[in-house]
């Protein structure tokens, strides 16, 4: 582990993470009594932040939706290493079918901090798009979450 992979997982104390963590239980418990609905990046933004920004590992999570963009459920599909998780589209499509979505986020967390999307991000996302093109499934972005912010590939023109 680098140095500064270790500073990034450190710049939280333990009280800071227990508020993190509560604030992002409490957006889950919210979720099952009230729809979530995305209407904007900005509300996915803030609804990702909470449950990706602290992990020390890559977590790759599919968001599903229905066609009013209301939250079905949330999935943490992949789980990596401090650096990479492997990520199938084949898995994403099954849960967007068990599921019965409409429509899919996508989202991971680079524990680096640093929020830039790879040439790998880019690529995986265009092999998912591509595959949920042909079940009529829409991907409406994929949000790569850091401490030092959150990137949307549809608002770079990525997808």
């Amino acid at each position: 582990m680098s140095h500064d992979h270790r500073k990034e997982i450190d710049m939280f104390s333990p009280s800071e993470l227990n508020v993190i963590n509560h604030a992002a239980a409490i957006i889950k418990s919210k979720a099952k009594k009230d729809p979530v609905v995305f209407s904007s990046a900005d509300n996915v933004k803030n609804y990702l932040k909470f449950s990706l920004v602290t992990n020390d590992r890559e977590v790759f999570k599919v968001l599903l939706l229905d066609t009013q963009h209301r939250l079905l459920k949330d999935i943490n599909l992949f789980m990596g290493t401090i650096d990479s998780a492997a990520v199938y589209p084949r898995e994403v499509l099954k849960v967007a079918l068990k599921e019965n979505a409409a429509a899919i986020i996508l989202s991971h967390n680079h524990p680096s901090g640093i929020p830039e999307p790879s040439q790998a991000d880019i690529a995986i996302t265009a092999k998912i798009k591509a595959a949920l093109d042909i079940i009529d499934i829409r991907l409406l972005d994929h949000f790569v979450v850091g401490t030092e912010g959150t990137v949307s590939l549809a608002e770079r023109g990525l997808i």
